[in-house]
């Protein structure tokens, strides 16, 4: 029986859909402008799916769609400023591609072994990752309430960003393996 083109599509969003939200919020930071964005982005897949190849993976495909519509928001919007280029969401892809080639089932997996090993990072790092991605801190605030330099404070995120892909790696590697 062969899959028609209403069935592939659900069955690839199903596999994209917290990537593409993911991405969305990380771009926009307004959960309200990601949600229309990813509605948006849908629409214009649905519509492109033809334009599809299906050699290629679909979460980049539907991240160039809503790059293209995160800065067209920006532009038309006056009132806000847009924070990101397009060399910044060409990135913040790459980076989802990386985190896509790790093992486990499905994003949310992901995504619950790396909240367990923010949890798990010492004192020193768990702050500042905290700070730096939950509250939003710059490297200068942080620096002030944890009396250091921006600069230790850079190091010190890119510490905890290693520490975070090893156990990170780990826990999926254990769950494969389970």
């Amino acid at each position: 029986m062969a899959i028609d083109a209403k069935q592939l599509f659900e069955i690839l969003v199903r596999e994209n859909a917290d990537m593409l939200i993911a991405y969305l919020r990380a771009a926009v930071r307004d959960a309200a402008v990601a949600d229309d964005l990813f509605q948006e982005t849908m629409l214009t897949a649905w519509r492109r799916l033809e334009d599809y190849d299906r050699a290629r993976a679909f979460g980049p495909w539907l991240r160039g769609i809503a790059a293209k519509l995160i800065l067209a928001h920006y532009r038309a919007s006056v009132r806000v400023a847009a924070p990101h280029e397009p060399a910044v969401l060409e990135h913040l892809g790459q980076r989802l591609d990386q985190i896509h080639t790790l093992q486990g089932d499905a994003f949310n997996d992901k995504l619950d072994a790396l909240r367990k090993c923010v949890d798990a990072l010492p004192d020193k790092y768990g702050a500042a990752v905290r700070m730096r991605y939950h509250r939003e801190l710059g490297l200068a605030e942080i620096g002030e309430q944890l009396q250091l330099t921006a600069e230790a404070v850079k190091k010190r995120l890119q510490r905890a960003k290693a520490r975070l892909t090893d156990c990170v790696e780990r826990k999926l590697a254990v769950a494969e393996g389970a």
